[in-house]
């Protein structure tokens, strides 16, 4: 009979040949050593056929896991992405009562009273601000020419659009190419993290975490000396750009069903594609969480939001 269709005959061989072969083990350590060897590799061999013929009658259910062994192989696809979701839906809940009970009426009072000029006006300041940082991100990121190009666009606005609060680089074909240390970190290889959503500043991920402290650095509202008029422009700023998406937020609480997990995904692929230069690698299918799947993307007949 085949010693695949046995269940007991290669144990029990292997049990004799493990008392033969052990004998002489006394002999000296050399032989010792060998005759192990011997044993356990004729095992495995007169094992295996048994294991395979039990394998053929009932197929082995695929394990759980991902073929990458990283710390995160264990995880359901939504952890993997998303491990501190309680802590991070707490924090979520936080800003969005903060936005509804203070930023969102003062950004809506703000389109009231600014006419559309002057609020073009200082997100052209702000956005010329951000410039000079990018660049140098740009460099660290050995984008040489994207970072040149962007630290010139920075000049020519600073000069010729009287610090920035008109755009006369884009009409002379100065592009600008956005860039923080996040995304430079991202770059060099180090690898996003769990989403974070933190306090009053919102979205985010433990790598651009780590890396906020030197975004802070090179922004050059950081810079004013006097206290009042930094804090001023910082406050500025954030009312400025709250009121350039109040159309999107009701868009977002009119189709969402779950305003959180769509802004957890939405940020998640938007910050994957600023690494990657809008060109990211594709993910593994079994490494591939459901919820980097496009499904919140609007119909094709469907106007993307503009901002306001």
């Amino acid at each position: 009979m085949p010693l695949a269709q046995t269940g007991s005959s290669a144990p029990s061989l292997s049990r004799w040949l493990a008392k033969t072969l052990a004998k002489p083990l006394v002999r000296s350590q050399p032989s010792r050593a060998a005759s192990l060897f011997g044993v356990a590799l004729l095992s495995v061999c007169l094992a295996t056929p048994v294991v395979h013929a039990q394998a053929t009658q009932e197929p082995a259910k695929p394990a759980k896991t991902s073929k990458n062994s990283n710390w995160t192989q264990w995880l359901d696809p939504y952890d993997r992405i998303d491990p501190l979701e309680p802590f991070n839906r707490s924090m979520y809940q936080l800003n969005d009562a903060l936005d509804r009970n203070i930023l969102r009426p003062v950004a809506s009072t703000y389109v009231k009273v600014a006419p559309r000029p002057v609020r073009a006006g200082l997100s052209n300041f702000f956005d010329n601000l951000e410039d000079a940082w990018s660049g140098i991100n740009n460099l660290l990121q050995g984008k040489g020419a994207d970072g040149l190009e962007t630290l010139a666009r920075f000049g020519v606005n600073t000069v010729a659009g009287f610090f920035g609060l008109f755009d006369v680089a884009t009409p002379l074909g100065i592009e600008r190419h956005s860039e923080d240390f996040g995304q430079t970190l991202g770059a060099w290889g180090v690898g996003s993290g769990p989403y974070l959503v933190l306090p009053l500043l919102g979205p985010s991920t433990l790598r651009d975490t780590a890396a906020l402290r030197l975004d802070i650095a090179g922004d050059l509202v950081t810079q004013v000396d006097n206290i009042g008029n930094r804090n001023s422009l910082y406050a500025l700023r954030v009312v400025n750009r709250r009121a350039e998406y109040l159309k999107a937020t009701d868009m977002l609480e009119q189709s969402a069903f779950d305003p959180y997990t769509f802004v957890r995904d939405a940020f998640v692929q938007r910050r994957r594609n600023q690494v990657y230069d809008g060109n990211p690698p594709e993910l593994p299918q079994d490494e591939a969480p459901a919820q980097l799947e496009e499904r919140y993307d609007l119909p094709e007949d469907t106007p993307t939001p503009q901002k306001d």
